[in-house]
């Protein structure tokens, strides 16, 4: 990508304080285009008590100038620390220091820096495990190429642990959407660490013996005794008491996931829809197949936690209730910017909330939407 596209950018911190902020009723901001009207929903996918609706498109965007988090960490084009004066990032063998004003290591900010020539997307809840402790993403975010270090918005995911280290690596996770919920919309660290130790926002009591969650609160603490002792996120959900049910219906759900849209014609999954039981709860639909197929098996696996964390309901999503999570939402909006770089906006109609987040170059474009049904 041509660097010239971000000189407007200067070589200052991307962090809160640039951001622009504003709280606004809609259509105060221009509007990129509106791919939800080439969107279609395919047949629900259904195991247990998930479902998937796929969401296809004929159309896309190129974005193949973006860079994922996980293949700028694999690739060593992305670096991130925990933050501290002390803090040298190496750019290509120079050392780039860290600006004055940094404190010591902080539970809710990291450092980083993009070394690649291309902008980096970052989505709310991915994981990025070392450090003191693992932490995920706040927000979702773009952060221009070539940049310099900036302070990273993050909430902590193992609880227990804060010890030496300092650089991280990619975890290929991002969390359930219980704790997707807590930091992108309510952005509250109690809450977020409350969501990893119960697996769900929904509560299960009131669920009848036969409904009654795969993997029960129990269960979790359980495991957090014999094989999580820090609390931590991944230990959790990959250790052998809660992992074996997740794996289950990752296999399963990619299986006939496959089978249904292995036939298209002209068209290309772009997103998801996704119901436990019978309540739409969720959606992630991206700008391109290309990235929806780069997020997927992780967005999979998160479906599942947070299924098997759930009552074992058997009810069945009606179609018109995912096809509300289509439509662009009518509410009060809030957005903050990077000029030049990403726009991004929060609408909250009655229990709804839709982040959207968009890319201002080398194109405007919707590159990944977001819709969650509250629990809070």
């Amino acid at each position: 990508m041509d660097r010239s596209l971000f000189t407007l950018l200067g070589s200052g911190l991307l962090g809160i304080s640039a951001l622009g902020f504003a709280c606004s009723s809609p259509g105060s901001q221009p509007q990129p285009g509106k791919p939800e009207s080439d969107w279609r929903l395919l047949e629900p996918i259904t195991y247990e008590n998930l479902t998937v609706f796929p969401v296809v498109s004929s159309s896309g965007y190129d974005t193949s100038a973006f860079l994922t988090l996980e293949e700028g960490l694999s690739r060593g084009e992305v670096t991130v620390r925990e933050q501290g004066a002390e803090t040298l990032i190496r750019n290509r063998g120079n050392g780039r220091a860290i600006p004055p004003g940094y404190s010591g290591p902080s539970v809710n900010q990291l450092v980083l820096i993009n070394h690649s020539k291309r902008p980096l997307l970052l989505l709310a809840g991915e994981l990025v495990s070392g450090g003191k402790q693992d932490r995920i993403i706040a927000k979702d975010r773009i952060v221009a190429p070539f940049g310099d270090p900036l302070p990273l918005d993050v909430f902590c995911v193992e609880h227990g642990r804060w010890s030496a280290g300092s650089e991280f690596n990619e975890a290929k996770t991002i969390v359930h959407p219980s704790v997707r919920e807590n930091a992108a919309i309510n952005q509250k660290q109690t809450d977020v660490w409350a969501a990893v130790a119960a697996g769900s926002n929904v509560s299960s009591r009131m669920a009848s013996p036969s409904a009654a969650p795969r993997v029960s609160s129990a269960d979790i603490n359980a495991t957090v005794t014999t094989e999580a002792q820090t609390q931590s996120y991944t230990k959790i959900y990959e250790s052998r008491l809660v992992g074996g049910s997740v794996d289950t219906v990752v296999a399963e759900m990619q299986r006939r996931f496959r089978r249904e849209t292995s036939g298209l014609k002209g068209e290309r999954v772009v997103g998801v829809v996704v119901a436990y039981g019978g309540e739409v709860a969720w959606s992630d639909i991206f700008a391109s197949s290309e990235l929806f197929d780069a997020y997927w098996n992780k967005l999979l696996r998160s479906y599942a936690v947070e299924a098997v964390a759930r009552p074992s309901l058997r009810e069945k999503a009606s179609v018109d209730d995912a096809r509300e999570f289509l439509r662009r939402l009518d509410g009060h909006e809030k957005t903050e910017s990077e000029p030049g770089v990403y726009r991004w906006r929060e609408t909250s109609e009655g229990g709804l909330s839709q982040i959207e987040l968009d890319a201002l170059q080398p194109k405007l474009m919707t590159l990944h939407r977001l819709v969650v049904r509250r629990t809070s």
